[in-house]
């Protein structure tokens, strides 16, 4: 009997079959087969949820994005477009029988709506460039949103005389002149000059309408005022706005005649605005505008009638994401929280109350915290719910309940036999801060063997890992790692003060201490094959990776993905330079090179003996290759072990392809057994 179009019948209808328990561990080939759900948004009316389900293709090896739709009730579960086009972005309308989303169905990116009840979809933008930000009026008859309006050509590029080509020449490519601060970006390379500008649109298909321009950095998301006629959004319209990192207000823009009027002129960033349903308060978050590497981002309201600011949830040391008002008088956000993402609920009289603790399951290769929420009129909340053993699913939170509606990988991982996550809380040596991690065990974990260790390191600093599901970590488990993580020193989710414990100590010993202090703990509890010790991670786990193995030669080989090793020249060829040399630095290279050479894991390149193996997107602009290249040749002249992969057309997402994300494991194990030894007796 062949079981597997039941297996798809039941992932498709949000039913977990009953198989009896497997003993194949998670394969390579299997990331090909991973599901996820995201933007999972609730009718107004509390009775739909539309999701972008994003399915990996083994024919594309691209991840799709098709939209889904649930009945909230019956929790009946169908595809609203599941073809070989993308969708995203999916919005409903407030009468709760409309959605917007942005498609590339018809050869661009362009806005569409969809009729629930008709069934029928029309195209209703004829955009040049992609649509992003979308938000509905409140009466239903228009739809704003956010797209990039290229600037005008500069007088130098003007001046620059230019040969009249011979028709039927074949010429090559003109010169690009860029004349930016910010001018390229990871993902995108040497960006066009252009500027995002705010858009309206009838919702029943029409000609765009403008609403401003100019050389600034207008930011959603996009608020409608009540009465239908104006917008409000972040904006930093300073000059020098592409030099002010930790800078923005508010404004609000007039539908009618385009008037701009400034909210707000803190001293900070001010973004993420939400409008109370009577129009009256608008909540915002804002972020401190210190030179610092890390702080808190916080909750505010502002009276429109008054201009009066206040502060919600002033004591709590954690940083808010996302508010969304319930009624008049309440609203919910998200926070990290201890490897946790949480969802909140908080009064105006500044009383909260946890509701929910199991966002996350986005992130499908390693286990970072992630994961986004949405509310209806009567505060159902719809939110991806992540579990160590599965990623994102769509669950509901009601009537203190939560329900999973969606087994979107039951089909595969009921399987396959997965590691199992254990907490693990430690004392570091460095300054006896208490540090969480989680270890993974293989499949059929027996606590008398010994079993390699491998300690694996999140990017950031300034992120966070959880017990959610990794497919990268759950591979090395497959092949009999034990798989070590923690939240280091700088992670977010234990206050600002945990978090700032690594402000211009990046690389250090400090957090170096923290994971061999965390490998010493995984050793005492008697399972770790202390010969067969091995290092590996990714973007700021790259570098600690590089730092690690030039204090130490404990470690039999090492992975290290997108590193930086030489601040100074990171900071003057990557596209982070402006916010990273103002906020994690005491001030410019050339004044400072002391500092940035004892941060920079070259600076320790003379101790090394450890193989390492390094990992780099070709086309990366936050961690350029040229990092990599300085290592490996360096590691050479030294005569060191080391190999350098290098991905043609990644940039810094160097696992953003499924083929990528398999490459970047199997190459590590194919390098870490090169060096494996004899088990510890």
């Amino acid at each position: 009997m062949n079981i597997f179009p039941m297996l798809a019948l039941a992932t498709a209808l949000g039913v977990a079959p009953a198989i009896a328990a497997s003993t194949t561990p998670f394969q390579a080939e299997d990331i090909f087969k991973l599901a996820a759900a995201n933007d999972v948004q609730i009718s107004p009316d509390g009775k739909y949820i539309v999701y972008v389900r994003q399915q990996n293709n083994i024919m594309t090896d691209r991840t799709e994005s098709n939209l889904w739709l649930i009945e909230v009730a019956s929790g009946k579960h169908s595809p609203l477009f599941a073809d070989k086009f993308s969708y995203s972005q999916p919005r409903w309308a407030p009468d709760s029988k409309r959605i917007a989303f942005v498609s590339d169905r018809d050869g661009s990116s362009q806005i569409f709506v969809h009729w629930l009840a008709e069934q029928k979809t029309a195209a209703i933008s004829q955009l040049q460039v992609r649509p992003s930000q979308l938000s509905w009026s409140p009466d239903g008859k228009r739809i704003a949103f956010m797209a990039e309006v290229s600037a005008p050509t500069t007088d130098f590029a003007k001046s620059v005389y230019q040969p009249k080509k011979p028709a039927g020449a074949n010429w090559s490519q003109s010169p690009i002149v860029v004349e930016r601060t910010y001018y390229q970006a990871d993902g995108r390379g040497v960006m066009r000059s252009a500027y995002n500008q705010l858009f309206v649109l009838p919702s029943e298909g029409g000609v765009e309408q403008q609403l401003t321009e100019g050389p600034y950095a207008h930011r959603g998301p996009v608020v409608w005022t009540k009465d239908n006629n104006n917008l409000i959004f972040s904006a930093n319209r300073n000059a020098d706005w592409e030099y002010q990192s930790n800078q923005g207000d508010l404004y609000k823009v007039s539908i009618n005649n385009q008037q701009l009027t400034q909210l707000t002129r803190l001293d900070g960033a001010e973004s993420e605005p939400a409008l109370s349903p009577d129009g009256k308060t608008l909540a915002f978050t804002f972020s401190s505008p210190a030179a610092v590497s890390y702080s808190n981002t916080k909750l505010k309201l502002l009276a429109l009638d008054s201009g009066k600011f206040s502060d919600l949830a002033a004591n709590l040391d954690r940083s808010v994401e996302s508010p969304n008002w319930v009624d008049n008088s309440t609203l919910v956000f998200q926070y990290a929280d201890q490897g946790q993402t949480k969802v909140a609920q908080i009064s105006t009289r500044d009383r909260m109350t946890d509701l929910v603790n199991d966002l996350g399951g986005t992130s499908l290769g390693r286990p970072y915290l992630s994961g986004m929420f949405s509310v209806a009129n009567d505060g159902t909340l719809a939110y991806t719910q992540g579990t160590s053993q599965r990623p994102a699913d769509v669950a509901v939170y009601s009537k203190n309940k939560s329900r999973t509606l969606t087994a979107l990988n039951s089909g595969l991982l009921q399987q396959r036999q997965l590691g199992k996550v254990e907490e693990i809380r430690y004392t570091s040596t460095a300054g006896n801060e208490e540090i969480q991690g989680w270890y993974i065990t293989p499949p059929n974990f027996d606590p008398n063997k010994k079993y390699p260790l491998l300690v694996e390191i999140h990017g950031g600093p300034h992120l966070a890992y959880g017990p959610q599901f990794a497919a990268e970590l759950q591979r090395y488990a497959a092949e009999g790692y034990v798989v070590f993580y923690n939240n280091y020193r700088g992670s977010t989710g234990y206050g600002e003060r945990f978090a700032m414990l690594l402000h211009f100590n990046y690389s250090s010993e400090f957090d170096y201490q923290d994971h061999m202090s965390g490998v010493d703990a995984m050793i005492a509890k008697g399972f770790i094959d202390e010969n067969n010790l091995y290092i590996a991670g990714g973007s700021a786990g790259g570098i600690a990776t590089a730092y690690a193995v030039g204090l130490t030669d404990r470690f039999n080989a090492a992975a290290a993905t997108n590193p930086v090793v030489n601040w100074t020249t990171k900071v003057l060829t990557a596209d982070s330079y402006i916010g990273q040399i103002q906020n994690q630095f005491p001030g410019v290279p050339w004044e400072h090179q002391a500092h940035y050479w004892q941060r920079s894991p070259l600076s320790l390149v003379g101790n090394v003996k450890t193989p390492v193996l390094l990992f780099t997107g070709e086309k990366d602009r936050r961690t350029p290759i040229s990092e990599t290249e300085q290592y490996y040749q360096a590691l050479k002249l030294r005569q060191v072990d080391t190999a350098m992969v290098r991905v043609p057309d990644a940039y810094h997402g160097v696992t953003n392809r499924p083929s990528w994300m398999i490459a970047k494991v199997e190459h590590a194990l194919a390098w870490f057994k090169r060096y494996q030894k004899a088990p510890a007796q």
